[in-house]
């Protein structure tokens, strides 16, 4: 990172940064050219898990190349000023790299779909089989990521 002043190096506030996230963009390489898609997710353990349709261009491109990046960012607001030049972004967020894999056993699909949930609610919800059967889950196992911040 070129700004060390805005490094976010400790892995705890890495970590908060994708705790307060509300979606992740995940980008794949489809052939010789990028593809990205903004998704619900959940995180635990250097994990990421996604759910999607079965079928599609994401599970396609993941089947072809489990190479991916992502992308988090919360505290997003403008700081603006008179002179334009001198206008700024608040922001933190979170880029890593990673591989992608579909989860294909049944168990592992509920736990991956509780882990999702638990991003968004407290709650512990039950996931009928035939809704479970009829969901992709993408499990990304993390291999480095780095975060940044500006204007705290």
């Amino acid at each position: 990172m070129r700004r060390k002043d805005k490094a976010i190096s400790d892995a705890s506030m890495i970590n908060a940064v994708i705790e307060k996230a509300t979606v992740c963009r995940l980008g794949m390489v489809d052939g010789d050219r990028p593809y990205i898609v903004p998704l619900c997710f959940g995180h635990l353990d250097n994990t990421l898990y996604f759910h999607g349709a079965l079928k599609g261009r994401k599970i396609d491109i993941l089947k072809e190349n489990p190479n991916v990046c992502f992308e988090f960012d919360i505290a997003v607001e403008a700081l603006k000023d008179a002179d334009a030049c001198n206008w700024s972004m608040k922001f933190q967020s979170v880029v890593g790299f990673g591989r992608a894999s579909i989860v294909e056993e049944l168990a592992l699909k509920r736990q991956a779909l509780g882990i999702i949930m638990a991003q968004y609610s407290d709650k512990t919800f039950e996931f009928p089989e035939n809704k479970v059967n009829a969901t992709a889950l993408i499990k990304v196992e993390i291999e480095t990521m780095t975060g940044k911040q500006s204007g705290f």
